[in-house]
């Protein structure tokens, strides 16, 4: 292994074409808040605070003795446990488990899926246009283009990126929204899935926020739904072409245990298979069989989901009574707000009051008047947002 590079040199590798690491930036943000009387509210990054359900850690416990290799693609419990776990809350009936694949965390997945797929120079991957840093980071690693487009124009937006002379060979779609809460329905999925599948392109649904539908439409515990780019109504009975990947990170608590998996196209999921086999990318024994554990047991996710439903209730009312407007958030795990100012200075004007949020130009350049409020803190924590917020909306504060 070569040594690293010696500090203001050039970098080298894949990692040379990378921007900086954005949570980065927020360090002097975070010392503002951290210097407060009452300390930092930290509600910047979406870290899970709550303790591990005991019927998972019961689950990791009970595989602890895992002296062999695990299988990278899961045993066939697990992957029937998926099948059956999008049949119940997913509204995806007779998901083939040949075409379920654990992954470590989501986010590798995000970032490596195009160089799984065989993406290089020359090819496109494009994003919504408000998203997720990583899938721009994911195209890069591999050579290929990252293309931001506004998803919620439709195919129209695509037909424009290849209009400029892009070749999308991946088209990433992100419902419930991160950083927006933002939800796309079935009948714009299935225009989208259309577009793709004209033009050879793999459509990747990251949907890691499914269960935090806030409204009745897509509450899952109330009757609704947040459509599934693997939902019969976008694919047609046939998801060729298509993925979905999730994670237990936010619904369970588990983000520590890096529990997640794609789902989708059989074959699709083979060829990543393979790869992964040879590459020794694989989800460890006892945390497989946490995974399936968790996806069995709805009850600690409609207990954890009222949980958030609270937090979410008193960071509203505290930023619209600070003169914030909420946009969209209509799922997940994040208020996107605004005062009709630029990120940094929002950021730093609640940092100045113990409250630390992430600017919204992290999200992209369509994001820079919007910061993101995560619903992760302690309730004790959440409970000082509104005192602190108070007469910020007020001539000069």
């Amino acid at each position: 292994m070569s040594a690293p590079a010696a500090p203001g040199t050039a970098r080298r590798g894949p990692g040379a074409a990378l921007p900086d690491f954005p949570w980065d930036s927020l360090a002097g943000a975070k010392a503002l808040a951290a210097s407060h009387p009452g300390g930092i509210v930290d509600l910047s990054v979406g870290t899970p605070v709550d303790p591990t359900p005991e019927v998972v850690a019961a689950a990791l416990r009970s595989a602890a003795d895992a002296p062999g290799y695990p299988l990278t693609w899961g045993t066939a419990p697990l992957r029937e446990t998926v099948a059956a776990w999008f049949a119940r809350r997913r509204g995806v009936p007779g998901l083939d488990p040949d075409g379920v694949l654990p992954t470590v965390g989501s986010k590798e997945l995000v970032a490596w899926l195009p160089l799984l797929l065989g993406l290089g120079p020359g090819d496109a991957v494009a994003h919504p246009a408000v998203a997720y840093p990583t899938y721009d980071v994911g195209a890069r690693l591999a050579g290929a283009t990252p293309v931001p487009v506004d998803v919620s124009a439709g195919p129209a937006a695509l037909e424009e990126a290849r209009r400029a002379g892009h070749r999308v060979r991946l088209l990433w779609l992100n419902s419930p929204s991160n950083p927006t809460g933002a939800v796309l329905e079935a009948p714009e999925l299935a225009a989208l899935v259309a577009w793709a599948r004209e033009h050879g392109a793999v459509v990747a649904g990251d949907e890691c926020y499914a269960e935090l539908g806030w409204d009745a439409a897509h509450d899952a515990f109330r009757g609704g739904l947040v459509p599934s780019v693997l939902d019969p109504r976008v694919t047609g009975g046939d998801t060729t072409g298509l993925l979905s990947v999730y994670s237990t990170s936010k619904q369970s608590n588990l983000a520590g245990y890096r529990a997640a998996f794609v789902a989708g196209d059989p074959a699709l999921v083979r060829e990543l298979l393979e790869v992964r086999k040879h590459a020794g990318m694989i989800v460890p024994w006892p945390v497989q069989v946490a995974l399936a554990a968790a996806l069995a047991d709805d009850a600690h996710v409609a207990a954890q989901r009222e949980r958030y439903r609270a937090r979410r209730a008193v960071l509203r009312a505290a930023l619209e009574g600070a003169g914030f407007r909420v946009d969209a958030s209509g799922a997940g795990l994040y208020l996107w707000s605004t005062l009709g100012r630029g990120s940094r200075e929002t950021v730093d004007l609640l940092a100045a009051r113990g409250v630390l949020v992430a600017p919204g130009h992290f999200y992209g350049a369509a994001g820079e008047r919007h910061v993101r409020v995560a619903l992760t803190a302690t309730d004790e924590r959440v409970a000082q947002v509104p005192q602190r917020l108070a007469g910020l909306d007020a001539p000069g504060a």
